[in-house]
């Protein structure tokens, strides 16, 4: 039976050595109130410690001061396993400096590993991360040099079939963000912009005798209706109310509390912007490869767009009138709306429907998309793509492996090279002015996100967009297959590359 308590209260539940699953995505829907008594509680008692901690999407807020980078740093964690460390500023330095274990799996997979864990199985199987980093032939998903646990990510075979199988360590705690708890104790999401894994991550702490604790927003008088109660009262233990902060009524319109038309998606963006602070002037580069990439659409597409530069596609896909016969998705749930970018990445603008995480990557990684586009760092001769570990710095894979594992076409759209880049564009075509320092085209990757030999075995058309031409994927690595006007193909491009390609 549930209980109400107070965020200390809550904390004090939680044991050392725990393994603490968090449900929120990337920067949005975090239980900050939790966190935070967590790290009061550890200062105090310097306990509960030696924590793992997993979450799909990462549980940051894009503050290093906030919710759970203070008791990471302070040294509460032992093990963090995550799709993604973008929101999470200082843990994503100090994971570098070999201060606890780190490791790196597909969102997706996850999500998936957790919704397993809930039915009583120890992992999920996978084709998504094979040949690339995680595959324990390669990398593996240690981020660190102390990251060496082999439990994670195991080749299997399953009737002459290669597998991935993904295992978790044993879920005790789950941290939960909702919107309200009814008499009964039953937990709503309906202010929430997603629900993300909520139920998998309580259904398997339980199967592992744990505790589910809930943040939520209010307590209400009347009983949910059954469909939109998320989480059933039997499963809570704790229940923290927190009054939530007043939102602005561009965040207010992203948890799908009233209609917003087709029409109307870009001035709610354009509000969305002035509230977050979140617009950046796209630069020349981006434009002209925005408007490139989105005449790869098609009338009924299912479709996925990154963040960074893809982001540009949607207005062209609007001025061309595309956006109306398209489907737009995003990683944490939502169908049929307009992703939203920035702090706020991962809800949506007049979203269709917003279902479970998982059950977004089932549609994902059974090639349910038609097309996505998605940035990258580097680009090999092979075709293949690092899009998650610069040089001093790692974001993580998130989503990116699941959604390009086998999705028929897969367009990159990414510049030529980088730090110093100047484009012009006029009416005889597009000029560049002075190339950037650092290039993006390589002989080798970094670290491999995107498999192009996977890529030429699944049949998938594969696109490599930048702002002066665009490379095809074949069997026998990169192919030239256009330059656009203004362009000088041997200076501009082919005396540029540490690589011979075919033109």
């Amino acid at each position: 039976m549930y209980r109400i308590m107070n965020a200390d209260e809550a904390i004090s539940l939680i044991r050392d050595g725990d393994c603490i699953c968090v449900n929120s995505f990337v920067g949005i829907e975090n239980p900050v109130e939790l966190h935070e008594a967590l790290y009061k509680r550890y200062q105090q008692t310097h306990s509960p410690k030696h924590l793992t901690i997993v979450s799909s999407a990462g549980f940051g807020v894009w503050d290093e001061d906030c919710a759970a980078e203070g008791y990471i740093r302070a040294g509460a964690v032992d093990r963090l396993i995550c799709g993604h460390f973008g929101a999470m500023p200082s843990t994503k330095k100090i994971i570098l400096e070999n201060r606890f274990e780190a490791y790196n799996l597909p969102l997706g997979c996850i999500s998936h590993a957790i919704r397993a864990q809930a039915g009583g199985i120890p992992g999920a199987l996978s084709k998504v991360g094979l040949d690339i980093f995680v595959d324990p032939r390669r990398e593996g998903p240690g981020i660190n040099q102390i990251s060496t646990d082999s439990s994670f990510v195991k080749i299997v075979q399953v009737d002459s079939e290669e597998f991935l199988y993904y295992k978790l360590p044993k879920i005790t705690v789950a941290i939960i963000k909702g919107t309200a708890a009814d008499p009964k104790g039953n937990i709503s999401f309906d202010d929430m912009y997603m629900s993300g894994d909520a139920l998998s991550i309580c259904q398997a702490a339980k199967a592992n005798n744990g505790i589910v604790i809930v943040q939520v927003d209010r307590l209400v008088d009347v009983p949910s209706r059954p469909r939109n109660a998320i989480i059933p009262g039997c499963l809570v233990d704790a229940i923290v109310v927190v009054e939530p902060e007043p939102k602005d009524e561009a965040l207010t319109a992203l948890t799908g509390s009233f209609e917003i038309r087709y029409e109307q998606w870009h001035e709610w963006v354009e509000k969305l912007e002035s509230v977050s602070n979140g617009h950046k002037p796209r630069n020349t580069a981006s434009l002209i490869i925005g408007e490139r990439a989105s005449r790869e659409l098609r009338k009924e597409d299912i479709v996925n767009i990154g963040i960074g530069i893809p982001e540009t596609i949607s207005q062209f896909a609007k001025a061309s009138g595309m956006l109306d016969h398209i489907t737009l998705t995003v990683e944490s749930g939502g169908i049929g709306g307009f992703p939203a970018s920035g702090k706020v990445f991962g809800a949506m603008i007049g979203a269709a429907s917003v279902y479970d995480m998982s059950n977004q990557f089932d549609l994902y990684n059974n090639g349910g998309l038609d097309i996505c586009f998605m940035g990258a760092l580097e680009v090999d001769r092979h075709g293949n793509v690092n899009a998650h570990r610069g040089p001093g710095a790692y974001a993580g894979i998130g989503g990116f492996a699941n959604i390009t594992a086998k999705t028929p076409t897969v367009v990159f759209c990414l510049t030529f090279n980088t730090k110093g880049l100047e484009v012009s564009k006029n009416e005889s075509g597009v000029h560049i002015e002075r190339n950037g320092s650092v290039p993006k085209f390589v002989s080798d990757v970094r670290s491999i996100s995107f498999s192009a030999r996977n890529a030429i075995a699944n049949g998938q058309k594969v696109l490599y967009v930048t702002e002066r031409c665009v490379f095809i994927l074949t069997s026998r690595g990169l192919k030239l297959l256009e330059v656009y006007p203004g362009v000088d193909a041997q200076k501009d491009i082919l005396d540029l590359l540490p690589f011979e390609i075919e033109v």
